[in-house]
């Protein structure tokens, strides 16, 4: 046994990543926030087992995981729900497990939801980069996903968390409701472009991931040809590329892009987004102006 807890990957799933809180207040120098994609589920694993809200939990992604620790362990699943096993046992989601050293920590494929968060007591303690553990899917930062056999290393455990006799959870969205500010570039788009995107229907697409939520729908239509020159993006903003289809950023997102950003998403309505499953509704409430005869009319500065 070693003399420092880890973790050993037993089988990775289809994707499975280390993440914390990420990496904000670098944009400018091209590096993006990263980070758990359903915060607030990586914030009450941590909770579960007695962590700190910025230690590094797993997050898998559709498929589940399977992990060996090297010493005793409390661990907790959150995000999507799905089946937890300790060494084939049925164990609780959403609630602290005690997994015995050498026994394996199994999760199912997501029954629901899209991604799972599993926190470990003193967090996953991979080397930081750059201030953060979050794996960077985009830039490459942080440790690449999970491979069978990989080793990680555990932090020491706090103090026991206190006791709760629930702590309520969001299922995943039925349809996802995401509240958008127009701008800064809708002025690029053909009048009633912003009455689409309010008032069409919009699906996940299968293509979507950390980097950007995509979606299938009508494609909004541009008012001007060409491209911008490539300019700060945040998370949430709504970029539209060539094919008209509106693209969420989300956590892995480019800090900067050249395509025209319609809007941005609001930053809270975003956990939901990261457990849309391909095919689940979308619906855009555009905000900040009122609809009139199809398109959408900001009210004057100051009213």
């Amino acid at each position: 046994m070693s003399a420092r807890p880890t973790l050993t990957v037993v089988a990775p799933g289809p994707l499975t990543t280390v993440q914390d809180l990420g990496r904000p207040g670098l944009a400018h120098l091209g590096v993006p926030r990263s980070g758990a994609l359903d915060r607030p589920a990586h914030l009450l694993a941590n909770r579960l087992v007695g962590n700190d809200p910025s230690a590094a939990t797993l997050e898998t992604t559709l498929g589940g995981c399977a992990v060996r620790p090297s010493h005793p362990v409390t661990a907790a699943v959150t995000g999507a729900f799905c089946a937890v096993t300790v060494d084939g046992t049925p164990a609780p989601w959403g609630a602290p497990v005690r997994v015995p050293a050498g026994a394996v920590l199994a999760l199912g494929p997501a029954g629901s939801g899209v991604r799972c968060h599993v926190a470990f007591a003193g967090g996953v303690a991979v080397a930081p980069v750059l201030g953060s553990r979050a794996t960077d899917l985009l830039s490459g930062l942080g440790p690449p996903p999970l491979a069978e056999g990989a080793e990680l290393p555990l932090g020491a455990p706090g103090p026991p968390p206190a006791p709760a006799d629930a702590i309520p959870h969001p299922a995943p969205p039925a349809t996802l409701v995401l509240r958008v500010r127009p701008g800064p570039r809708d002025d690029w788009f053909a009048p009633g472009a912003l009455a689409t995107l309010a008032s069409a229907r919009y699906v996940v697409s299968p293509a979507a991931n950390r980097i950007g939520l995509r979606t299938e729908g009508p494609p909004l239509a541009r008012a001007r040809d060409g491209e911008l020159p490539s300019e700060g993006t945040v998370l949430g903003a709504v970029q539209v590329p060539p094919d008209g289809l509106p693209v969420v950023f989300l956590a892995d997102h480019p800090p900067t892009g050249g395509y025209p950003v319609i809007g941005v998403v609001a930053e809270p309505d975003l956990a939901a987004a990261a457990q849309a499953r391909p095919g689940t509704p979308v619906r855009f409430l555009v905000r900040g102006g009122a609809m009139r005869g199809g398109a959408i009319h900001r009210a004057a500065p100051g009213r």
